[in-house]
């Protein structure tokens, strides 16, 4: 039988750590930005954007995702996109969302850097003061590209150096390891700020293995395929080192044949440092409470194990401490008397 949570999900606090802002775009938003754009999209109706959300890999998503890009234009687009995510996972009682962006995807597209930065910086800085949500950005550079274009993506940031919280590695993993960015993530960590990679999504276990020994990443994106490697699974649980895992997106793109057969619940209960996440909610059809309530339907999560998962998803932001622990007091007094965090039932 499927657990029924005791509570509901949208009390207990949380943070989102794997979303890419591009992938917020709604359909209805997207149709609206290429009419205010006048930007020509193969897409005349909602029922031709709903049919081009089926996708069969990450590299069929990728393709239409970017299709989806040529519509962001403009400062207004950015802090639009921006606001109205955060104020839809507010909803969700997410208290901090970090949001991944694509330098280059955009300005390769002529989009000065200036209006995508400046759009959602002020979002957040709107966000806070009316929704009580915080955050901010963490630049993605493509590992299917030279490294020279991720070391210009670190050059057009710097100006936003206090707004932005890590580096992250992204794009199609399939033959292309995380090894050649190392000069980039020393950069980066040499600018103060965290990194992060998408790794073991698609590729395999080693690429895990790479980003952790070798980029010295805070975390890893995905992460799921680390399983092949009983060795590297226990390594990940001793060092701590968090898995932002996105449920509903790996079975659209079909890294499992379906949820029931994830395996988010035997990470989790291999002491990993496990969180949920939405990657792109637009195109998965679920943002973070969605994807916790499917989760648990799928895979019988007990009570302790979704309080578990969102307590993990505040130890592993890049947050402020005296945030981060009231936030994580609150999931304290959640749990059943006499359970602690990751205790049997």
């Amino acid at each position: 039988m499927n657990a029924v949570p005791w509570f509901d999900i949208k009390a207990v606090p949380k943070a989102e750590l794997h979303v890419h802002v591009e992938g917020t775009l709604e359909p209805g938003m997207l149709l609206d930005f290429a009419r205010r754009n006048d930007v020509a999209i193969p897409y005349k109706s909602m029922a031709d954007v709903l049919a081009a959300y089926r996708f069969c890999d990450l590299q069929s998503f990728l393709e239409i995702y970017w299709a989806g890009l040529t519509v962001l234009r403009t400062e207004r687009d950015f802090y639009e996109l921006t606001l109205a995510y955060l104020s839809r996972v507010r909803q969700d009682n997410v208290v901090h969302a970090e949001i991944y962006i694509t330098p280059s995807d955009h300005t390769e597209r002529g989009v000065p850097f200036e209006a995508v930065m400046n759009g959602i910086s002020a979002a957040y800085a709107d966000a806070r003061s009316r929704l009580d949500i915080t955050g901010g950005m963490i630049p993605c550079v493509r590992r299917h590209k030279d490294v020279d274009e991720a070391f210009a993506a670190i050059e057009m940031a710097r100006p936003w150096q206090g707004r932005i919280l890590a580096l992250g590695l992204g794009g199609p993993e399939k033959g292309y390891p995380p090894s050649p960015f190392v000069d980039v993530f020393a950069q980066a960590r040499a600018l103060g700020w965290k990194t992060t990679a998408h790794a073991g999504e698609e590729g395999p276990s080693d690429y895990v293995a790479e980003a952790i020994d070798r980029l010295h990443v805070d975390r890893i994106d995905h992460g799921v395929q680390c399983e092949a490697d009983p060795e590297l699974m226990r390594r990940i649980a001793e060092k701590d080192i968090p898995l932002t895992v996105c449920p509903l997106s790996n079975v659209a793109l079909k890294v499992f044949p379906s949820l029931e057969e994830h395996n988010l619940r035997r990470l989790l209960r291999a002491g990993i440092c496990v969180t949920i996440n939405s990657d792109d909610p637009a195109y998965f059809g679920g943002h973070v409470n969605e994807n916790f309530i499917r989760s648990t339907e799928a895979l019988s999560l007990t009570e302790d194990e979704q309080l578990t998962l969102a307590d993990n998803s505040l130890r592993a932001a890049f947050m402020d401490e005296d945030r981060r622990r009231s936030n994580r007091n609150v999931i304290g007094e959640m749990r059943p008397v006499g359970l602690t965090a990751g205790s049997p039932q």
